[in-house]
Formats: structure tokens, C-alpha cells, sequence
């Protein structure tokens, strides 16, 4: 079993409407988990959609097998192959299209994941300067992020940042973020 999905059901358990409540059916919420891509090979000028590295391909095995029993329905990454091959073995593993959304529009991947159905969690895999403009989107937070001409990203070397977001389920609940690491 997973270590994440009873994280997962604790979280849940938090809002409005969660087991001991009688008045009312659960309302259960939308679960984001967001990376970015694992590490990949150096890009050159002629490539500049580089594949995952070894020590990429590890990261991405890491995480399905992190959140292989997470109760994962959804799966969306940007047209990269970094982001792809990132979601490649948990994609394998549960059976899952991968969804490819453009990393520019967030507004269209907010309204995706918030129109999922309750109870959906969805891992997006992003890139050090879309992840933090895609939880602030949801209402989540991160800190430690470096500033760049770009706007805030990730450090260029934090592949092993995992962002849980939980999307509000009912009236008065609260976004929450949690951070995680994963991999070696």
C-alpha cells in the first residue's frame, strides 16, 4: 500500500461534510498532486525536448510507485516528453491515458481539475516554472521558490518536490497544500 493514500483520506476526512457529519451526504473533494518533470539529459541547441535520464527514469519509477495505490483517476502532463516520460510508469501501472494540457493556460487546467468529479485526484506533471503559477492558480501555496526573469520557479535542481493540493469540496472549506519529497 501506498504511503500516500492514507495521507490522502486523512485530508479528505478534514472538510465540511467528512465522515461524522450526519446532516448531509460527504462532500468529498478534488485531490491536485503536482511535480515536475524528473531530471533529464543535457538539451542541446538541436534538442530542446530532452528524454529523462537515467536518474530521471529512477524518479519517475519512484513516484508510481509512490502514488500507485493513491486511488490516481487522472493523469496530465505538457506536450514535453520530460513530462510524459515522468508519468510514463504510473500511466503503465494503473492503466491511464495521459492527458496533455498546454503548461501556458492554466485557467484551461484549473477548470479541468476543477471540473472532475468528486473524489478525483489527478497528478500533473509540470516544469520548474509552471508548478508554482499552477498551485497558486488552484489557491495553494509553496515557499522557497527562486526568483528568475520568469517569475518565481522551483530550483533548477528540485526534481523531488511533490505538492498535494486539495480543491475545496463544499461551501467554507479551505484550499490546502501539503509538500512532499520523493525519490532519491
Amino acid at each position: 500500500m501506498s504511503a500516500l493514500a492514507p495521507l490522502l483520506a486523512l485530508i479528505a476526512s478534514t472538510y465540511p461534510g467528512a465522515a461524522g457529519e450526519v446532516s448531509q451526504a460527504p462532500a468529498v473533494p478534488v485531490t491536485a498532486i503536482l511535480v515536475r518533470h524528473a531530471e533529464t539529459v543535457a538539451s542541446t541547441e538541436t534538442q530542446c525536448d530532452p528524454t529523462l535520464s537515467e536518474q530521471g527514469v529512477e524518479r519517475a519509477e519512484a513516484l508510481a510507485h509512490l502514488l500507485g495505490e493513491a486511488q490516481v483517476s487522472h493523469l496530465y502532463c505538457s506536450p514535453f516528453e520530460r513530462t510524459r516520460g515522468t508519468l510514463a510508469p504510473l500511466a503503465a501501472a494503473l492503466g491511464l491515458e495521459v492527458v496533455e494540457m498546454d503548461p501556458r493556460r492554466n485557467d484551461a487546467m484549473v477548470a479541468a481539475l476543477r471540473g472532475l468529479p468528486p473524489g478525483s485526484v489527478a497528478v500533473i506533471a509540470g516544469h520548474s516554472n509552471t508548478v508554482p503559477g499552477l498551485v497558486t492558480a488552484l489557491g495553494g501555496r509553496i515557499v522557497g521558490l527562486q526568483e528568475s526573469p520568469y517569475g518565481e520557479i522551483l530550483g533548477m535542481n528540485a526534481y523531488d518536490r511533490l505538492f498535494v493540493v486539495t480543491l475545496p469540496a463544499g461551501e467554507g472549506a479551505a484550499t490546502k497544500t501539503l509538500e512532499l519529497r520523493y525519490g532519491e
